[in-house]
């Protein structure tokens, strides 16, 4: 970490010079794994790292949202998130859209509802550590309750935006009155203050207790819930930090989407690894850090990661995050399967035969004997 009084330089080892500038001397204090790489990097990887910080913040009465997606992240081709925040009772309106939506609640707690195509209802309350999951095509909304909320959705599609989702009060104002009245049995002059156009968040009241707000439909709920109380699940805990895996093993309604919450403690790293199956999506959300990523052919390369930023690694990426601070990096790992997969170095090492890999390595043969074989030190 460069002390903030200090002007950071591109030298290393005796290597390279000072950059008089030109310069943006806070971004490179910020990224000195960019200005000043470690010898090990080499080559050029796509940038895998963007911060939310930098992104356009849609203000309106009721709340702001702010996006993620391959517009701004080109390598993130499987998922795309949202940062979105609501005043006490503000809405995200009742909308659909062709993606399935994973969130997780950051800050506050919300009121959220579905309805399937079998006309099957879901209504719950989710606060601080909660996650939800609506499939594609199920209608939805959000309502914060008395604190207000902030909240992070992850879509399984690198290109979705925000902006492009079907929204209640856009279908009204795109559809005639008279065909309104008929599909609804109302006259036409019961609509003559329907929107004009759509509300996407708007300013609204905290709802009462939930009880109140239940709808008994004639084909009853969901057959799954909707929501997970992650915190509630006990964590793995390692010499490093602690992991709480949810998959659809633990959150089942969850089928398109899988993530890992991390959180790893001073000094620790979460340890050498890949994913065999599928890109991996991360959001931090507290703490800093360095992710180096190796993506063969002799490239790899170092990323400072901080809260509020979004990291990215394509499948079968051989990487690594370490904290860097003095309090525990907390961040999310997701993915667009059902199920999470990863593969440890260690233990394909520890479960090799030792003498393949001391041959390899130019190793001693008992280093490699003395790793573990029957763990899984997801955080060292």
């Amino acid at each position: 970490m460069v002390d903030d009084k200090t002007v950071p330089q591109p030298i290393r080892d005796g290597g390279g010079w000072q950059d008089p500038g030109p310069r943006d001397v806070v971004r490179d204090r910020q990224n000195p794994n960019l200005l000043t790489p470690p010898s090990t990097d080499a080559g050029t990887l796509p940038n895998l790292r963007f911060s939310f910080s930098d992104t356009h913040t849609r203000i309106q009465r009721g709340g702001w949202t702010r996006e993620v997606t391959v517009r701004e992240l080109p390598i993130a081709t499987e998922l795309s998130g949202v940062d979105m925040a609501l005043e006490p009772g503000g809405y995200r309106e009742m909308h659909w859209h062709k993606q399935s939506e994973w969130a997780y609640v950051s800050h506050g707690s919300a009121r959220i509802s579905a309805v399937d195509q079998e006309g099957r209802n879901f209504l719950g309350d989710v606060s601080a550590g909660d996650l939800w999951f609506f499939p594609q095509g199920v209608p939805h909304h959000i309502q914060a309750l008395d604190e207000g909320v902030e909240f992070l959705l992850v879509f399984d599609d690198g290109a979705f935006t925000e902006n492009g989702t079907f929204l209640i009060s856009d279908f009204f104002a795109h559809t005639p009155k008279d065909v309104l009245a008929k599909n609804f049995g109302w006259r036409p002059e019961q609509l003559d203050s329907i929107p004009e156009r759509e509300k996407y968040i708007f300013a609204g009241e905290v709802p009462g207790p939930l009880d109140r707000d239940k709808v008994v439909s004639p084909t009853g709920d969901v057959p799954r819930s909707l929501s997970y109380r992650l915190l509630a699940q006990k964590p793995e805990r390692f010499p490093g930090g602690q992991v709480r895996i949810v998959d659809v093993n633990k959150f089942p309604a969850a089928t398109t989407i899988c993530a890992a919450l991390v959180e790893v403690d001073p000094g620790g790293m979460r340890e050498l690894h890949w994913h065999p199956t599928d890109d991996e999506w991360q959001y931090y959300l507290s703490g800093h850090g360095r992710m180096g990523v190796f993506a063969s052919q002799g490239v790899a390369g170092t990323f400072d990661m901080r809260s509020g930023d979004v990291g990215y690694v394509p499948f079968a990426y051989g990487h690594y995050i370490e904290n860097l601070g003095t309090e525990p990096l907390v961040f999310l790992e997701m993915f667009r399967k059902p199920r999470f997969e990863s593969v440890s170095l260690t233990q394909w090492m520890a479960n090799t035969p030792a003498q393949v890999s001391a041959d390899t390595l130019n190793l001693p043969r008992e280093l490699i004997e003395a790793l573990p074989r029957d763990m899984r030190p997801v955080v060292r």
